[in-house]
């Protein structure tokens, strides 16, 4: 009896500072979320680039964080290699802003909905980071949702391949990103990658993560 009660206050003692983690976790998270930080843009790398703010059309995407019993991980998708843009490409579930969403949040959460099966009233909605602008005509911009408990992740088949997590802790090095190059389209194109496992991030989707790893690193 003695040492079913001693086994219990262990688990209880382990699960509070399991908490305290992830709370601490959370509130590093919001107070980067504070801190002042530029637009990025695929054109930073590639200056020369046929750039116009004017022709964007706007997007939203979620950056998905779901505790874990072992720490906080970041939801990806892969998106399916039937889509005209971005086909096969590692990224946020997200999506252009249609006529009939109240704000580039909603845009988020709808999309992140339609795309993995994770529903609004999951998500706890901590801040948007800045915009970045994509060489394929998108201006994104990312809401940071935390997330308690599981979801039953459902991929829509029109749109991701994959669902996948990533441990928070290895996209908040900055030494884990890397600069590279590749023709595109008849011209080399310098962007970022941050690989992990069979997973290629790269892009977009890399930019975006390195800028708030740098947010993350000021504190």
């Amino acid at each position: 009896m003695a040492h079913t009660i001693l086994l219990n206050q262990v688990h209880l003692g382990l699960r509070q500072i399991q908490q305290i983690k992830m709370n601490q976790e959370k509130n590093d998270i919001l107070l980067a979320i504070a801190q002042p930080a530029a637009t990025t843009s695929d054109f930073d790398l590639n200056p020369n680039g046929n750039h116009s703010a004017a022709e964007l059309k706007s997007a939203g995407v979620l950056f998905p964080l779901i505790v874990r019993p072992d720490g906080v991980n970041l939801i990806l998708t892969k998106r399916s290699a039937q889509l005209s843009n971005h086909p096969g490409q590692i990224s946020f579930p997200g999506g252009k802003r249609e006529n009939g969403d109240a704000n580039i949040v909603f845009t988020a959460l709808r999309e992140a909905q339609e795309e993995i099966g994770l529903y609004p009233e999951s998500v706890d909605v901590l801040g948007s980071l800045p915009t970045h602008d994509t060489i394929t005509g998108f201006k994104i911009t990312p809401t940071i949702g935390w997330i308690e408990g599981d979801w039953d992740a459902v991929a829509d088949p029109n749109e991701v391949s994959e669902i996948f997590e990533v441990p928070f802790v290895q996209l908040m090095k900055l030494e884990n990103f890397h600069l590279q190059t590749r023709a595109w389209k008849g011209v080399n194109r310098s962007y970022y990658s941050v690989p992990y496992g069979p997973y290629y991030i790269w892009g977009a989707t890399a930019s975006i993560l390195r800028g708030f790893c740098k947010q993350m690193g000021r504190l």
